[in-house]
């Protein structure tokens, strides 16, 4: 058996505080940086979604204006069709209206 100085167990005691604390730091900076690298994916993927709605939107914005031009411009040609087309469809929903009342 081998005996153990009190002073060399006090130096390798020492030593292993010390590296316990090199790890300590060393995890807690490894977890500092993936945890912004994270966060900065995420806000990126937001923006991403945020922009992509945005576009769609705005598409769609001027897909219904363009729709409605052209239906204006429709209108303006042909007057009658444009009133005929009117009291048929209002004549359907009255109909169709009119049978949901009475049930």
């Amino acid at each position: 058996m081998t005996s153990s100085k009190p002073e060399d167990f006090a130096a390798e005691l020492a030593a292993l505080r010390d590296d316990v604390t090199k790890l300590t730091s060393s995890v807690s900076e490894f977890i500092r940086i993936h945890t912004a690298e994270t966060t900065n994916t995420v806000f990126d993927a937001v923006d991403s979604a945020r922009q992509k709605v945005s576009d769609t939107a705005s598409k769609a914005q001027d897909r219904v204006a363009g729709a409605s031009r052209d239906l204006e411009t429709t209108i303006e040609r042909n007057p009658a069709a444009a009133v005929l087309v009117a009291m048929v469809a209002g004549v359907f929903v009255g109909i169709v209206g009119g049978s949901l009342s009475r049930k």
